[in-house]
């Protein structure tokens, strides 16, 4: 049965089997959490990136599509990169958002991965309302089909960390 963990924290220093990171479709690191991930975990995510863009996606990773790489120098052993929607140029994001997770979670699937940690995807520069991600991310992973038998959201500061946890108590 899976498990859910709700708390606040940095998702680089998550020991778990894979971090997913809410990436820019270029997959070149950046702010946020994309930029935590790529300057702790090192140069080798990076060098991993830009294959996956040279030999799967020249153009660039779509929105609510997943792929992974290795940790680097984090202490998960996988970083799954995943491109959540921009919440005022999406039609429809909260499909995209939920199939981020859903993605996500058949990557982890695909490696072997038993444990993951999420950020709030999106719900950063790309203006996804927190109170609207946090419920949708939940309920996306509570319903997916999946070995992975634990699933941490790691948020970054207590705004996120309540609207999570408001979002699981009110789902209960």
């Amino acid at each position: 049965m899976l498990q859910i963990e709700i708390v606040q924290g940095d998702i680089t220093e998550q020991d778990v089997d894979a971090i997913v990171n809410a990436a820019n479709s270029s997959l070149s690191g950046g702010g946020g959490v994309d930029g935590a991930i790529h300057r702790r975990g090192g140069r080798a995510i990076l060098e991993e990136c830009r294959r996956i863009r040279a030999e799967r996606y020249p153009d660039g990773l779509p929105t609510g599509q997943a792929v992974a790489t290795g940790g680097g120098r984090l202490p998960a052993r996988w970083v799954i990169h995943t491109v959540g929607p921009i919440y005022v140029r999406s039609s429809a994001p909260a499909r995209e958002l939920a199939s981020c997770h859903i993605e996500s979670l058949r990557v982890a699937d695909e490696l072997g991965a038993r444990s993951v940690a999420f950020p709030a995807i999106s719900a950063g520069i790309y203006g996804y309302p927190l109170h609207e991600a946090a419920p949708i991310a939940l309920r996306t992973v509570r319903e997916a089909r999946t070995s992975v038998e634990l699933v941490r959201f790691v948020l970054f500061d207590e705004v996120a960390l309540r609207a999570f946890t408001l979002a699981e108590t009110s789902s209960s």
